[in-house]
């Protein structure tokens, strides 16, 4: 194994935790919060020295990795990074144990928002910026994660191919700074945008930093209790929604409106994951008595999306229908987790073309993938199987230890599907009694575990395990 070349790229992904907290040190120092001083400077010491170490040991070494590991050094990141933003948790006044210091950490970098804190209005705010800015920065590397690791040719199960992902290049040694500023400024861009859009509206600033950065980053964790406290007229909920559409499009198409012509057939995709979140809100809002369809589109665009936040909760009776949305998922090249709608989509027509040629075997088939030039093919049939299977197989795993604990069989099923889909666990799907706190430490890791599985997939550790016990 190249462990050099790990080590040199664990150095470059060590530096944004070391930049978030160098701002929240002069966030402390500017408002006078001189009690969290201390724990964020030591975090920005450690990461740096870490960073220094890692690249001293890698510089040397051959940057060209395979894709095994990459897939190592994907987890390895998450993990490093996890420890190094619990620093913080565990440093605090709120007498937080390591385990939920590192459990908190990993919620907030894979955008997943389960949370130990029961009373989030009165943390410190340098603590609540670094809850939301670890999402941010746990949303930016799994855009990079998907651009220069899972564009891999021979192991493509994200079919990132599928879809404009700006680049094409897998050469990582050559590619990773081009690629990394290149989403990096659009991805800032479009949380500049957010923030300006929600502070417009009257949101007190510190509320919109901390909500444009959990809205772009498709996370749980807010500035303050619940939603409805920043949120609280129509047209906060209308940018509410254009900012779910933001996050939940493929992260190109903001930049591609104004420098492509063709923007449909790049982003075919986009648009009917729109057309489906504006169907399945009617659907929802002719059903729904109470509710008015601005709350409903929120509520359906934030499961398409996997966020999970929501205004209003538009009924009990839907929570099955909106854990199902969770499960569809957003634009592939998104930092929205759950299957993928385009994945559901070429299981379903593919499904639909065999029963096709069961009646009418002579009859030529439309193979195209939505309104696009790319056919359905056997691999991205496989692919798709694949991942739908590994989903439900990590699904059943998870809610039978899940089941060890204190949790009935609904509850743990249903937290089941919202750890894999990386989706806070709210009224929305009738889970915000759920208390992390107070679950057993066995459950916290294995929730941890399959918090990372959402986002990398059960096929990345299948292909390690494979790599492992089958040396080439």
């Amino acid at each position: 194994m190249n462990l050099k070349g790990i080590s040199y790229f664990i150095s470059l992904f060590c530096l944004p935790v070391s930049f978030l907290a160098f701002i929240n040190l002069l966030f402390s120092s500017y408002f006078n919060y001189f009690l969290s001083l201390d724990s964020y400077l030591l975090t920005l010491a450690i990461s740096l020295i870490s960073s220094l170490f890692f690249y001293l040991y890698g510089k040397k070494g051959i940057k060209k990795i395979n894709f095994y590991e990459q897939l190592i050094l994907i987890i390895l990141i998450y993990i490093i990074t996890a420890i190094f933003i619990s620093i913080p948790y565990y440093l605090s006044n709120y007498q937080i144990t390591f385990v939920n210091s590192l459990f908190e950490s990993f919620s907030g970098l894979t955008g997943t928002g389960f949370t130990t804190f029961e009373n989030i209005k009165y943390l410190d705010p340098t603590l609540i910026l670094w809850r939301s800015a670890s999402q941010w920065i746990g949303g930016l590397f799994f855009l990079v994660f998907l651009v220069l690791f899972f564009n891999n040719v021979q192991f493509n199960y994200k079919l990132n191919d599928l879809v404009y992902s700006g680049f094409k290049n897998s050469d990582i040694e050559t590619s990773i700074k081009k690629i990394s500023i290149n989403i990096f400024f659009i991805y800032s861009l479009l949380t500049l945008i957010i923030f300006v859009l929600i502070s417009l509206t009257g949101v007190r600033l510190f509320n919109g930093l901390n909500l444009s950065m959990t809205l772009i980053s498709n996370g749980g964790f807010l500035p303050t209790n619940n939603l409805n406290q920043i949120i609280k007229n129509n047209t906060q909920e209308i940018v509410l929604i254009l900012s779910f559409i933001i996050a939940t499009f493929n992260i190109y198409f903001f930049l591609n409106i104004f420098t492509q012509k063709k923007i449909l057939k790049l982003h075919y995709e986009d648009f009917s994951i729109l057309f489906f979140a504006i169907t399945s809100s009617i659907f929802l809002f002719i059903f729904s008595k109470n509710s008015g369809f601005t709350d409903v589109l929120i509520a359906t665009l934030s499961s398409i999306n996997t966020s999970g936040l929501y205004v209003s909760n538009v009924g009990k009776n839907f929570s099955l229908f909106l854990l199902f949305l969770t499960l569809i998922g957003g634009s592939l090249m998104s930092t929205s987790s759950g299957i993928k709608y385009l994945r559901i989509f070429i299981l379903l027509k593919a499904s639909f073309i065999e029963i096709f040629k069961l009646v009418k075997p002579n009859n030529v088939i439309n193979q195209s993938i939505l309104y696009s030039d790319n056919k359905i093919t056997p691999t991205n049939v496989k692919l798709s199987f694949f991942i739908f299977v590994s989903f439900f197989l990590s699904l059943f795993i998870l809610s039978g230890i899940l089941l060890l604990d204190s949790i009935n069989f609904e509850n743990s099923f249903k937290l089941s599907i919202l750890t894999i889909t990386n989706t806070v666990s709210s009224d929305l799907y009738g889970l915000s009694d759920i208390n992390f706190s107070t679950l057993l430490t066995s459950s916290k890791i294995f929730i941890i575990i399959f918090m990372i599985i959402g986002k990398i997939e059960l096929l990345s550790i299948f292909l390690i395990i494979k790599k492992v016990l089958f040396k080439n």
